[in-house]
């Protein structure tokens, strides 16, 4: 994914552009830049590596403008380089571009294009639809919408993309398609972003674009929305931005993640504010609440979604089948939606994501959705794209999450297919009073044990990271429940420090990876007194006697392990099924230091 920053308006675009590039750095990092229009003259300013890069690079340069857009590159089509970052201009350099999703069909037009004289400088999909909309615009005597909505018509893929036109700047035309685009609206100016976070400090008033539709904007005409495919116009529907300015600042922490780390108690509390109600011995959630039914009646629910909301659905499969006893099925999004899965009516299918926008996991509801099954969403943006589509849901309120790992996303999606399972188990008698109430009484305990974890295993966490931070592999062992935390534990040492992981079930040690343990070999080991600890004991046997490195996250008071151990992370008691919200905080933490002691 990229981020989109455009402004349109009175103010100093370039100032705008930037801070809010910053704030989309976690959509990609590996190129930035902007183009700046006054009257027909341009500054298009553009390079390899972060947006602090571009600004260190073009320090100094004024130009007084109004208008411009800006890119934050997640590389996918061509290596992260000067020349493919965005903004592309067309061959004509009169019509400019930033895009943020993958054009499937673009080697087809590019070859086309080729074909009509049209000559490319970088490796883009992007630079192939400018140059596309261009040959169209010139072809067929087009006014830059007509000429966009047509080239859209044409392309396969995923995109959100703001084009402006150099001899017109004063207009702005965006359109969208499975990759997200927010509109500002101030007073005589206009903002656009992948998120709302670049436009929070001048307007809280936005519009969000849906799939299929185009916006032209102007300071003249204001905002007029229409579906790409007909033209027809579109109703504009203004939203209030609920959250502010501050929720998104580091708040004096160095990095966002290491921010969100430490707002998980507070995010996972409320996650459960207004819905676990443990003296009245309730679970409040009108989106279950209302449609309880079709939970306790179906067949089988399935749970689609992608990266480490994909773990979390893993945690609910185990959660409602033990608590419910309904067969749960956990798709990866993007393979759901290729594979020609079967659907049924009465199916429930659940989709979790962070951000709403997630474009596999949109495109396998609509699909579900198209095949009779009831919907529920669960995400954490207001008004994103999987809150509107879905027939039900809830939001995980965890707030603002900038970095770039998830992470109280993570543990407030598992705190609320936990409030899930528990009704469904209840609802359906699966599930005692007696155990029911415990339950509740326990997870309502949650948010402070976060808290207890968080204080409590930094400064182990800090040793074992100066340790292994030098390490080119490492292994993620757990059982049961926590055999997704192994996964997300691997997941998030490799997309913060670019070292090697794998999670693998601590059973399953054997038929492979046992093969690769040595004295340079670092194994996490999460375990559990409860279930399976004979088991996983064993398992920390064999890897010692290849001379592994052991890491074991235990529960206080666990001897038997930590006196194997070669480093040893003892977090407070709690049940098995809540464990997992507990374990993944000190696998953030080790991914987050390692990371910043490399």
């Amino acid at each position: 994914m990229c981020g989109i920053v455009a402004y349109l308006g009175n103010r100093d675009a370039y100032s705008i552009i930037i801070k809010g590039l910053k704030r989309l750095e976690y959509r990609g990092y590996d190129s930035a830049g902007i183009v700046l229009f006054d009257n027909k003259k341009t500054l298009l300013l553009k390079t390899k590596g972060k947006v602090e890069d571009l600004k260190s690079k073009y320090e100094g340069i004024s130009f007084n403008s109004g208008i411009g857009m800006g890119h934050t590159r997640w590389a996918t089509h061509g290596v992260p380089n000067d020349v493919n970052s965005h903004p592309h201009a067309s061959n004509s350099e009169e019509l400019f571009i930033v895009h943020n999703g993958i054009i499937e069909n673009y080697n087809e037009l590019k070859i086309m294009l080729t074909s009509n004289g049209f000559t490319f400088k970088s490796d883009t999909d992007s630079e192939v639809l400018i140059n596309f909309i261009e040959f169209i615009k010139n072809k067929h005597q087009l006014t830059l919408s007509d000429s966009i909505r047509y080239a859209l018509n044409e392309v396969v893929g995923a995109y959100s993309i703001v084009v402006i036109d150099k001899n017109n700047p004063q207009k702005i035309i965006v359109a969208k398609s499975g990759s997200p685009m927010a509109l500002g609206i101030g007073k005589n100016e206009f903002f656009v972003a992948s998120d709302v976070s670049p436009f929070l400090e001048y307007t809280k008033d936005a519009i969000y674009l849906e799939d299929g539709e185009m916006a032209e904007i102007s300071l003249e005409k204001g905002i007029d929305v229409r579906k790409i495919k007909d033209n027809n116009k579109v109703d504009l529907v203004i939203q209030q931005i609920t959250f502010d300015l501050e929720q998104i600042a580091k708040g004096g922490y160095d990095h966002f993640m290491l921010k969100e780390i430490h707002e998980q108690p507070k995010s996972i509390k409320d996650t459960l504010r207004g819905r676990l109600l443990v003296n009245k011995q309730i679970i409040r959630m009108a989106g279950i609440f209302e449609h309880e039914e079709k939970f306790l009646s179906a067949k089988r629910i399935i749970i689609i979604a992608c990266g480490t909301s994909w773990h979390s659905g893993l945690v609910g499969e185990y959660l409602i089948e033990e608590f419910a006893r309904i067969p749960v099925e956990v798709e990866y999004a993007s393979e759901f939606r290729y594979r020609n899965p079967i659907i049924n009516k009465g199916d429930v299918v659940i989709a979790i994501s962070q951000s709403g926008e997630t474009a596999d996991t949109l495109a396998a509801l609509k699909m579900a959705k198209e095949q009779g099954a009831f919907i529920y969403g669960i995400c954490n943006v207001v008004g994103s794209s999987i809150a509107r589509i879905t027939d039900a849901g809830s939001y995980t309120h965890a707030g603002p999450e900038i970095g770039v790992a998830s992470t109280k996303a993570f543990t407030t999606q598992i705190t609320l297919l936990t409030l899930i399972a528990l009704e469904l188990g209840r609802g359906n008698g699966n599930l005692s009073k007696s155990d029911f109430n415990k339950f509740c009484i326990e997870l309502e305990m949650i948010p402070s044990l976060v808290q207890k974890v968080i204080d409590s295993c930094i400064e182990k966490v800090i040793e074992i990271a100066k340790e292994f931070k030098d390490s080119k592999n490492f292994l993620y062992l757990g059982r049961g429940y926590n055999f997704p935390i192994a996964l997300e534990g691997a997941l998030k040492l490799k997309e913060i420090s670019y070292i090697h992981a794998e999670g693998y079930p601590a059973a399953e040690m054997k038929h492979g990876p046992i093969a690769l343990i040595d004295e340079n070999m670092p194994v996490v080991v999460i375990v559990n007194k409860q279930r399976h600890h004979e088991k996983i004991v064993s398992n920390i046997q064999e890897i010692k006697a290849r001379k592994g490195k052991v890491i074991a996250i235990i529960n206080e008071g666990d001897e038997a392990v930590k006196a194997m151990a070669d480093y040893v992370i003892e977090l407070p008691n709690t049940s098995e099924q809540l464990s997992p919200i507990l374990n993944t905080i000190p696998l953030q933490f080790l991914a987050y230091f390692i990371a910043t002691y490399i």
